[in-house]
């Protein structure tokens, strides 16, 4: 489940290092990003971005942003470094009410404390 939440900017490979989010114990860590996956994350991260490149121009590209952060930053639901490092195949359209999305993470946030 870490893997499927893991975010581009999450991927370090200078420190090669990669930033685990609400993992085990709802808690952030760093891990070693091994020196035989580094090549082949950076060019399947390097598709990743054709892909995303285009589902903007196709009007897509979104991601769903922790908490309220898309309403702090507007433009970070669609920036490069929010992206899922494994995307899913088919594009997919929020359809939950904001107000619903918002309890969510506030429960979240509140267990977190």
């Amino acid at each position: 489940m870490e893997c499927l939440r893991l975010r581009v900017q999450d991927v370090d490979f200078g420190r090669n290092g990669i930033i685990v989010r609400d993992g085990k114990g709802v808690k952030d860590r760093i891990t070693m990003l091994p020196e035989l996956l580094k090549e082949p994350l950076r060019q399947h991260i390097v598709k990743v971005k054709s892909v995303h490149e285009s589902d903007i121009k196709d009007g897509w590209g979104y991601v769903q942003m922790p908490c309220a952060l898309d309403r702090k930053y507007p433009n970070a639901p669609r920036d490069w470094r929010w992206q899922w490092v494994f995307p899913q195949e088919k594009r997919w359209k929020n359809t939950k009410p904001v107000s619903k999305v918002v309890i969510i993470c506030m429960r979240l946030f509140c267990k977190k404390q």
